[in-house]
């Protein structure tokens, strides 16, 4: 299953741009990244196989365990992509929310883009190692 990172702006190359690769690099399952423009540009549509994530403040706010098994659910259910979406500094319309599969969220503080990304490819990682019995992940 493809873990698809879909984000507004460019992050170039940044100490933020170091750690996202340096998280998507330990993850087994196949990964991607999609820079959209600030403003306009649409990815091509989605297929029927494919879950959508909104990473937004109203979103649900599981505990790693949790969000892993969601992503295990999926991979099981023969999901082949889950894009995960960063939006612009306004966020997302009522309507992108209601089209979603899922919203995800850090908590209630607002996260500055780049970061975003950072703390995102970072759960990627500990989820598909919590998937596989790594021992990375340490509860409680």
């Amino acid at each position: 299953m493809l873990l698809h990172i879909v984000a507004r702006g460019r992050i170039g190359r940044s100490p933020e741009a170091e750690l996202v690769d340096r998280y998507l690099k330990r993850v087994a399952w196949p990964t991607r990244v999609t820079e959209l423009p600030d403003t306009g540009g649409k990815l091509p549509g989605v297929e029927p196989q494919t879950r959508i994530v909104l990473l937004d403040e109203a979103g649900d706010t599981p505990g790693s365990i949790v969000f892993a098994g969601r992503l295990s659910r999926w991979r099981d259910e023969g999901v082949r992509e889950v894009r995960f979406m960063i939006g612009a500094a306004d966020g997302f319309s009522a309507e992108e929310r209601a089209a979603a599969d899922y919203l995800l969220s850090f908590g209630r503080l607002t996260w500055p883009h780049l970061l975003a990304r950072a703390m995102l490819a970072e759960q990627l990682w500990r989820a598909t190692s919590i998937l596989a019995n790594h021992p990375y992940h340490r509860e409680g």
